[in-house]
């Protein structure tokens, strides 16, 4: 049955309709678009001069830009069999102190690049764990940044950190807001012992909520927590449970991810059982659980997997048109360029992509040589830049302006567009959006099927897809995508 999900807020009319019928459908692997071109079809052509005439492309247009840094700390103390994310397992700390060493002379060569033209309104610290750092180092590190960025007032920033709230204390969520952070991030996932287990993440409940609550009384402005669902030993009992815990621990924002169980490429997975794992129809049905408890809760559905409080900036932006995605997921700074230091952190600067390299011994032989460690990336084709804005204002806005495009791009929508309408059209008979002549509406429906509906937009997917249907049937699929839902 067809489940209609509205938000609590009345001045936000978005509303998610679950319909496993259509999921189960239209359901395929595909980019999450945290960028477009998706990392995937970064080359090895791109290097450190390319970046260098994207920023100079910037001054040329002069004047100032809101700016995005993200902070790379790729150091775990312990290992999650479910993470596919670019970390480093080790008790050894004096590798954080190498580290940290290159680190700041990474973000020197990038300040010098940026001074004058940029002020710092976004940050970000993403791992890994930052936190592993230790209290003395992250002082270090903030007073590095502000000596060579300038960073916004604390009232106008948004200072965010990612944080395991298993190795955090009262004292040191008190210190993170004396070092200038306003907004944290606490990794959960599952608050049931049997999951926990399962995934090697022991984490009780109210070693968690402490947490939270030292985040509040420490003054950081939005608390966000990580769930995933399909995990192994999950059930549609345990996750109720675990959802009524996070409803009373009352964050300020959501992320509900799906877990993709990928084993082959990624080592730290085969821990996993398979015969642990919840079926298909059930991690559909926690998904509706998940909305349908969020929503009546009153979260906002912002959009793919997050949900937020109306009164959150999150939801605030989205209402007011302002919602961007970035490679941190969502945010609300859609004019602000992405610096990225740390290795394999990704920027985005004009019409760039960059991607540092992906281990620590390539990062710093490239900056013992005096350059950026700029491992691959890519310069976007004006192809690119139109296809970017329209699944930027499809994943944010969940709808499309035809005439805001035709004016602002030399292209007639539906001649341009003609093999993609099209495709749109069949998503359009299955409910998914609505086809006007100046519009395109994505119905609730179709809003947790965003992406199914933007990759009709990835003309590098739709190349890759023909070039891998006329390759050998034993030929190694190159596309690591997880499911849309």
């Amino acid at each position: 049955m067809t489940t209609l999900l509205s938000t609590a807020s009345n001045e936000l009319d978005a509303v998610v309709e679950f319909d496993p019928v259509i999921i189960g459908k239209m359901s395929q692997s595909g980019p999450r678009y945290t960028s477009y071109p998706t990392a995937d079809r970064f080359t090895a052509d791109f290097g450190y001069g390319n970046f260098l005439e994207a920023v100079a492309a910037l001054r040329m247009r002069g004047g100032r830009r809101p700016l995005s840094l993200y902070v790379h700390v790729p150091f775990c103390d312990t290992l999650c069999y479910y993470c596919a994310c670019n970390k480093i397992i080790t008790k050894d700390r004096s590798k954080a102190a190498t580290y940290l060493s290159y680190l700041k002379q990474e973000i020197a060569m990038q300040a010098k690049l940026f001074a004058g033209i940029n002020q710092i309104e976004q940050l970000h610290f993403g791992g890994g764990t930052p936190t592993y750092l230790s209290e003395k180092q992250m002082d270090e590190l903030m007073a590095h940044l502000r000596q060579h960025f300038e960073f916004a007032p604390d009232a106008d920033g948004e200072y965010s950190i990612e944080i395991d709230p298993r190795t955090v204390s009262r004292e040191r969520v008190f210190s993170l807001r004396a070092q200038g952070f306003n907004r944290i991030s606490l990794g959960v996932q599952d608050f049931d012992a049997e999951v926990q287990k399962a995934v090697n993440r022991i984490q009780p409940e109210a070693e968690t909520v402490a947490v939270m609550q030292a985040a509040r009384d420490a003054g950081f402005r939005s608390i966000s927590i990580d769930l995933i669902y399909g995990l192994p030993k999950q059930s549609m009992e345990t996750m109720t449970e675990t959802l009524r815990k996070v409803i009373n621990a009352s964050p300020d924002r959501i992320a509900l991810y799906h877990y993709a169980h990928m084993p082959h490429l990624f080592k730290p997975q085969r821990r996993i059982l398979d015969a642990d794992m919840p079926d298909s129809g059930t991690k559909l049905a926690m998904l509706g659980l998940c909305i349908a408890r969020l929503t009546a809760a009153g979260y906002v559905y912002i959009g793919m997997d997050h949900f937020a409080k109306p009164t959150d900036d999150l939801a605030v932006a989205q209402r007011q048109g302002r919602l961007h995605r970035n490679f941190q997921g969502y945010s609300t700074r859609a004019e602000a360029d992405l610096i990225a230091c740390g290795v394999s952190a990704i920027s985005s600067v004009g019409a760039v992509y960059s991607q540092n390299e992906k281990t620590l011994d390539a990062y710093y032989e490239k900056l013992d040589e005096g350059v950026l460690p700029i491992a691959r990336g890519i310069k976007l084709e004006t192809d690119d830049l139109l296809r970017r804005i329209i699944i930027q204002m499809l994943m944010c806005n969940f709808e499309l302006s035809i005439a805001t495009i035709e004016q602002s791009h030399p292209v007639i929508f539906r001649s341009y567009f003609a093999a993609e309408l099209e495709k749109l059209r069949e998503l359009a008979r299955d409910g998914l959006l609505v086809i006007e002549e100046d519009w395109l509406t994505v119905t609730p429906k179709g809003r947790l099927l965003i992406r199914n509906i933007c990759m009709v937009f990835d003309r590098h997917l739709a190349e890759a897809r023909a070039r891998a249907a006329l390759a050998p049937a034993d030929a190694p699929q190159p596309l690591r995508y997880s499911k849309t839902v």
